[in-house]
């Protein structure tokens, strides 16, 4: 099993705070059943920096001590980018970390409370370049909650998104949950992944995540989400069924 979406690397960001916490991690993922996992550290988002060159070299140091303890958990370079005006800048001096070794698809969180306006032409910038940007839970930003088709316009121009294991799950409360089902439904996400921060509050729940999928969509979906993870880390091109709009509840009296 891969997870696309992780906060392991130690003292780098609000996940880990250091090596232990690290190991406490990896070994939770392995009872998971995940064998990949994309080490995607918050970068560009006001608080925590953490550049191309860093990641991989904290990448490299954690998986030599992993070996060391015999943890079979295979780590992958990554980054989770928040979303700026600078994003283009940041790609332009190399600073950025894809899923892939072919730099095709690109981890990127919106703030939460807002979709900035300048966001689709941005995206649309990145398509041009051949990127794919993936948007990250956005079961999760209020603009995505209150209306799922918002994401509509950025999967026509060929964005994906990253659903959060936990949302599915009921961990973030109700709502968020009924957001995350709503978007499974309608083919909003094509993917699922942790977005783990430790081994209590934040933890995995992928492997619970994907039996609810199971349970609700039946294993075809299983198999297709888990397929866009395959393809995500190999550069592969997507293919995923077509996404259908959110049909909005209307009230009256007859």
């Amino acid at each position: 099993m891969i997870d696309l979406h992780c906060h392991i690397l130690p003292a780098v960001d609000d996940g880990a705070a250091r090596l232990q916490a690290s190991l406490a991690m990896s070994e939770q993922a392995i009872e998971q059943g995940i064998t990949h996992l994309l080490c995607t550290p918050h970068h560009n988002n006001g608080r925590y920096e953490n550049d191309k060159q860093s990641i991989i070299a904290a990448v490299h140091h954690l998986q030599s001590v992993l070996d060391a303890h015999h943890l079979p958990l295979t780590l992958l370079e990554g980054q989770e980018v928040h979303v700026t005006g600078e994003l283009l800048t940041l790609l332009n001096q190399d600073e950025l970390l894809f899923t892939d070794l072919t730099d095709t698809y690109l981890l990127l969180e919106f703030p939460t409370m807002d979709v900035p306006a300048y966001s689709e032409s941005l995206f649309f910038e990145l398509r041009t370049l051949g990127k794919v940007p993936v948007i990250v839970h956005p079961e999760r930003n209020t603009m995505f909650r209150e209306d799922p088709n918002r994401l509509i316009p950025f999967l026509e121009m060929g964005c994906l998104a990253q659903l959060t294991a936990p949302s599915i799950v009921g961990i973030f409360g109700k709502q968020i949950q009924k957001t995350a089902h709503e978007m499974v439904t309608h083919n909003l996400v094509q993917m699922v992944a942790s977005d783990a921060h430790g081994v209590t509050k934040r933890r995995f729940y992928l492997k619970e995540a994907y039996e609810i999928i199971e349970q609700e969509w039946g294993k075809e979906k299983v198999l297709q989400m888990q397929q866009v993870a395959r393809d995500l880390v190999n550069g592969d091109e997507v293919s995923y069924p077509s996404y259908t709009e959110v049909k909005k509840k209307k009230f009256g009296l007859f």
